[in-house]
This record gives structure tokens, C-alpha cells and sequence, in this order.
């Protein structure tokens, strides 16, 4: 083997091993991997697959009671694992870099961008003062964050999602690194933002003949930018190979099992609904006022401008849209977890919009809400049953009768009645949102509002969960709003489909026709923007060819590592 075929990263027989108590005893077992130059490599696996472990084994930034139990990850020549921590430092940031899946829980709130990408410079490098915010300006200008200079002296509350990604990978290309960790950048983004990011880290890797390690359980983005595929399952890697030979022909069950999980872009055939509305929103309008001192500088923000949507009886209507749409706002408003400033909102026949709290306490029962992250929404100090009880208690419900139906709901949705006395960080991300869906359901609510429901989730779990609400909805006789970013999501579960741009409603519309045939040039930039959309298509209808593939290949071929 020639030296320009030699890899950047070599991961040898790594072997990760969990404290005492956990699930199995290793996060990571007998892992080998290569990571060449100009190349991405994207490892894929659903959670607890061991892909971020192993990238926090590289950067050796392993969580209390995690340790390396074997093997060697060699980066130019040298142990990583043997090196010592004044060492690593060196190497941590300058020669391999990492980009997180959160960035508002990874940038310090309580200091600017320019200052967190300046850090970069000040410890590793001697520049001065002018030099680093030359520097820093030139990195976000890379990116491609709109006015650099009002973004590094922004805080990270004060940026979009997006941008707070971006600022995070300028952090990471500050120092030119040879290899690039980007462990689930893209999960929460809509997809707008997604394919910006996607094709920002494609042209900045090419560009600087990088190694990129992207972590991910999106096979649209898998076949959006990789050029090989680890699979991993349980700490252990599975199957290995080019980006169009796995997806084309997967050797291994379990890959087979993660590409069939994909949902279609092509929506199923449609269903009839009713004429009756369960749900209709008329004119609403909300605005938020921030900032600003004695009525000056005040910032006025139109997050809904006279929304009107009807939702059928027994149907589910589906609300997309990027972020800062008005998608959770409008939810938040039906539920009346927000005061409307105009317009009305009719459960049936009766008009919300105009009770007191007092008559709004009985009606709410007849609208109840799934929340996009069960973790945060459910008490980390109740057991699960006792905040499944708690809705029908409040209503008058005696305890014992509470938790019995807690019981039946647990069943209801797919969980184990006796678990009810487990706390919710027993459970995985899936069983969590089980668990909201049996706290909303405890009422017998007429509506559901689910808001972004299975966004975080992966792709044979988001499966689940989606068959799941499409069973209750149907035994149970429920009607559904579904606010979701993800369209393929939305062309699988909903009947009719309502599109959303800056707080109003731009189109909407049968989900077959909406898209496949949308109107609206926001629509159609949406329905373009879905990484790997035709792949994904072909994926999920069984007709994957290599002629499909080479549709969404890259036009520019990317060199590789390996000749």
C-alpha cells in the first residue's frame, strides 16, 4: 500500500467498556475502522450503537465510568490512547476536530461566538488580539453566517439553529484539522438548514482534503454525501462498504432492517374524510414583543398572521415548515398553552377562544398534546404511571382508578403495565414518547396535537411510534394535528397537509397532492431540499437500482484515500 493510501485514523480493535449495572458491558466492541483523506465516512446506527462512544473514544472524552478496555486508535503514527493529556490537548481542536449534535448545550451561553472561536486561537496559537477576531470574522464569513460581525458579538441564544451549527463548525476548521467528528449535526435541523449544512461540510472538506467521521442515523443523508458506510449494532460494526454498494445490495439483516425503516417522500393512496370538522382555526394571530427599554428598541416578531386551517373529524392534518414558521406556536395556541391575539379557535362547535379559564379547565380535556421532547416534558422526580394518572386525578379521577387506567394505557401503547413504577430515565427516547402518548391519551381527548413527536428518534423507533399513532388513531376514533419538519414523515401519517412560511399558511391540501404536485415555490423548495429524496423514494418502494443511485450521486466525483 502506497503512502497516500495510508489512512489519517486507524481504529484497531477498540473495545469500549460500560460501568457495572448497564445495559451489556461493552458500548464498543472490537471496532476497526479507517478514516482516509478526502473522504467522509459515515458511520450509521440507531442509538446505543455505540457510533458516538466510539467518536468520544478518539477525541478521549469518554463519561465518568466509561474506559477504553482495548486496542489502539493511531492518528500520524501515534497511540491516541497512549499519548498524554498535554499531548492530546494539542491534538484535540488543532489536528482532530468535533462538531456535537446540540450546539446550544455545547457553546457557553454566557459568552459570544467570536470570543468561543477566539478561544481556539488564544490556546493553541501566539496570534494577537486583532489577528484572532481577523481570523474569527473570516471563519463565520466561511460558513456562511449572515453579517459575521453582528454573529461573533451575538450569544448563542441569539442565533438560529442553523447558525449556531455553523458558528460550531468554524470553531472546529479553525485551526485547519485533519480530521473532522461530526456526530449527528443535521437531527434536529429542518431541512432547509440541513441541506445547507450537508453541502457547507461536503464543499468544506473537499476543499481541505479532510477526513470526515459524520455520525448519523439518516440514511437520506448517508446517501446525500458519504463515499463509504460503517454500520454499527450494538458496539459492534456489521457491515462495511461504498455508499452505492451498501445501500444498493445490504449484506446484513440489520442494515436491511434500518433501510426498510425509511419512510417515502411518495405518499400512500388517500382516504376519505369527513365533512365535520373536529378542529377549526379561524384568522388567529399571534405576536411576540421583545427587548427594548421605555418602549424603545422593542422587537416585534408576527409568529402567527391570520392562520385559518379546518381539521376533519377522524383525520390527521399534517404542519410543516422550517423553524420560526409558526408551527409551534399555532400548536401551543390550540391547546391554549398561549393567549391568541385574535382569530378563533372552535373544538366542533364550541369557540375556545372565548372561555375563562375556569370553563377552559373541562374543555381542555377534549384537546391534549404530545410533546416533541418527552425527557424534558415529563417529571424526572414522578414515576412514570403517577404522570400518566395525574390528568384524570386533576379531573376527579380517584387515584386507584388512575393508576389502574395508567396500567391499561401502558399496554395500550406498547409498554410493559409493570413499569409504571420505573422513573422516566429508565426508559429509552422511544418508551419515553410512549409515555407521553399514554399521559395524552389518559383524558380521551377527541384531538391530539403532536409537536414534532419523532424528530429526535431513529429510524426504526420514529417507525414504530409512527405505526403506533396511526393504530390509535384509528381504534380510538382520534383526530390529529401533526406538526413536523420532517416531510417524509408528514407524506406517511397525514391525510391532509397545511404548509407553513413565516406564520402563514402558504399552501394546503390533500398530502398526495401537496407532494406530488405542490403550487407554491416554497413547497417545491422544501420537497428539493429532503437529503437523498429520490434515493429514499426508491429505497422505500423496493426499487432501488444503479441507475436510481446515480441520480443522487454528486455531479462532481470526490477523490479518495483509496485507490
Amino acid at each position: 500500500m502506497s503512502a497516500a493510501s495510508e489512512p489519517l485514523l486507524r481504529i484497531e480493535r477498540l473495545s469500549v467498556r460500560l460501568p457495572k449495572g448497564a445495559d451489556r458491558a461493552h458500548a464498543v466492541r472490537a471496532l476497526e475502522l479507517e478514516a482516509h483523506a478526502n473522504e467522509i465516512l459515515c458511520i450509521v446506527g440507531e442509538s446505543g450503537s455505540g457510533k458516538s462512544m466510539a467518536a468520544n473514544a478518539i477525541m478521549r472524552l469518554l463519561p465518568p465510568g466509561v474506559r477504553v478496555e482495548s486496542g489502539r486508535i493511531l492518528f500520524e503514527g501515534r497511540d491516541l490512547l497512549s499519548v498524554s493529556e498535554a499531548e492530546m490537548r494539542e491534538i484535540r481542536g488543532g489536528r482532530i476536530a468535533m462538531v456535537f449534535q446540540e450546539p446550544m448545550t455545547a457553546l457557553n451561553p454566557l459568552r459570544t461566538i467570536g470570543d468561543q472561536i477566539g478561544e481556539m486561537f488564544r490556546i493553541h496559537t501566539r496570534l494577537g488580539r486583532r489577528e484572532i477576531e481577523a481570523r474569527v470574522l473570516a471563519l463565520l464569513e466561511e460558513v456562511r453566517i449572515p453579517d459575521p460581525a453582528a454573529s461573533a458579538r451575538a450569544y448563542p441564544h441569539e442565533l438560529s439553529g442553523g447558525q449556531r451549527q455553523r458558528a460550531m463548525i468554524a470553531m472546529a476548521l479553525a485551526l485547519e484539522p485533519r480530521v473532522l467528528i461530526a456526530d449527528e449535526p443535521t437531527t434536529a435541523l429542518d431541512v432547509t438548514t440541513q441541506a445547507q449544512i450537508l453541502a457547507l461540510i461536503r464543499d468544506l472538506q473537499r476543499r481541505n482534503g479532510m477526513a470526515v467521521l459524520f455520525i448519523t442515523h439518516d440514511f437520506g443523508v448517508v446517501a446525500e454525501i458519504a463515499d463509504r458506510v460503517a454500520v454499527m449494532q450494538n458496539g459492534e460494526l456489521v457491515e462495511e462498504g461504498p455508499v452505492r454498494e451498501l445501500l444498493e445490495a445490504p449484506r446484513h439483516p440489520y442494515t436491511r432492517q434500518l433501510l426498510a425503516a425509511v419512510p417515502s417522500l411518495v405518499p400512500p393512496a388517500p382516504k376519505p374524510v369527513a365533512d365535520a370538522p373536529a378542529l377549526t382555526v379561524k384568522d388567529l394571530t399571534k405576536v411576540f414583543r421583545t427587548g427594548g427599554f421605555l418602549g424603545r428598541g422593542v422587537r416585534v416578531t408576527r409568529a402567527l398572521d391570520r392562520v385559518s386551517l379546518s381539521l376533519p373529524k377522524g383525520a390527521t392534518l399534517g404542519i410543516v415548515g422550517e423553524s420560526g414558521s409558526g408551527k409551534s406556536t399555532m400548536a401551543r395556541c390550540i391547546v391554549r398553552l398561549l393567549d391568541p391575539d385574535e382569530g378563533t379557535i372552535r373544538i366542533g362547535d364550541v369557540d375556545v377562544t372565548a372561555m375563562s379559564k375556569r370553563e377552559l379547565r373541562a374543555e381542555r380535556r377534549r384537546v391534549q398534546m404530545v410533546f416533541q421532547d418527552p425527557f424534558a416534558s415529563l417529571n424526572p422526580r414522578r414515576r412514570a404511571g403517577d404522570l400518566v394518572a395525574q390528568g384524570p386525578i386533576a379531573h376527579g379521577t380517584p387515584r386507584k382508578e388512575a393508576l389502574a387506567k395508567a396500567r391499561e394505557l401502558f399496554a395500550l401503547v406498547g409498554l410493559d403495565p409493570a413499569s409504571v413504577d420505573r422513573y422516566p430515565h429508565e426508559f429509552s427516547g422511544g418508551q419515553r414518547q410512549r409515555i407521553g402518548l399514554a399521559r395524552a391519551l389518559a383524558l380521551e381527548p377527541e384531538i391530539l396535537v403532536a409537536d414534532e413527536p419523532v424528530s429526535a428518534l431513529d429510524v426504526s423507533v420514529q417507525a414504530q411510534v409512527l405505526q403506533l399513532l396511526a393504530d390509535l388513531k384509528s381504534r380510538l376514533g382520534l383526530s390529529m394535528l401533526f406538526v413536523t419538519h420532517d416531510l417524509r414523515v408528514a407524506a406517511q401519517i397525514c391525510d391532509l397537509v397545511a404548509v407553513m412560511h413565516d406564520g402563514r399558511v402558504v399552501e394546503t391540501g390533500p398530502a398526495a397532492t401537496v407532494f406530488t404536485e405542490p403550487r407554491h415555490e416554497y413547497t417545491r423548495a422544501l420537497i428539493d431540499a429532503i437529503p437523498g429524496r429520490r434515493w429514499s423514494e426508491r429505497i422505500a418502494a423496493g426499487e432501488v437500482s444503479p441507475a436510481a443511485l446515480a441520480e443522487v450521486a454528486p455531479s462532481e466525483p470526490r477523490r479518495r484515500g483509496i485507490p
